[in-house]
């Protein structure tokens, strides 16, 4: 049994209850002042491992779902995350973030400060080939353009944008 509290008052509780081929789930919980109770089996799928034995699936218990899912998610009812939804965090990330990762990730390989926009080194791991060097840095230096591009069309910056703000300084000065 796991209770759930918020500030000393207590807003969920839920005994889960195992047999061989479901789980029993029995949970209070609160939602817009109104207590409720639900009370259902979710069913158990078992698929054999490779050297022996057997894993435990969930059969999403969703009203016409019954898909086979490691994790179920909380709600007014136990669900997959198909059900709910829900995306993972990659799925949710702007390109360009997306970009910006894989141009970090050669970056580390390379051994130069993580974050697109630090300064660049330059300088070849010790045993790493030239062309292997050269072809990471064009591949990092592609990556960069794209997702500083992004960043730009995200923020509505455009180039005829950033050439008015450089006259407007120049002018000041």
């Amino acid at each position: 049994m796991w209770n759930w509290s918020s500030r000393g008052v207590l807003r969920a509780s839920i005994h889960v209850r195992a047999q061989e081929d479901h789980v029993f789930l029995t949970y209070t919980a609160t939602e817009n002042g109104e207590r409720r109770e639900y009370s259902y089996p979710v069913r158990l799928d078992w698929t054999p491992c490779q050297y022996g034995g057997a894993r435990p699936w969930f059969l999403c218990p969703a009203r016409g779902c019954g898909r086979r899912v490691a994790i179920l998610y909380g709600g007014a009812v136990f669900a997959c995350r198909h059900c709910y939804r829900l995306a993972y965090e990659s799925q949710r990330e702007r390109d360009y973030n997306r970009l910006a990762g894989r141009a970090d990730k050669i970056r580390q390989r390379l051994g130069w400060p993580v974050g697109i926009l630090n300064a660049t080194p330059r300088t070849k791991p010790k045993a790493m080939h030239w062309r292997t060097f050269w072809r990471l840095t064009a591949e990092h230096d592609a990556l960069v353009g794209a997702a500083l591009a992004g960043m730009s069309e995200h923020l509505g910056i455009t180039e005829r944008r950033l050439e008015a703000q450089a006259r407007f300084v120049s002018s000041k000065t």
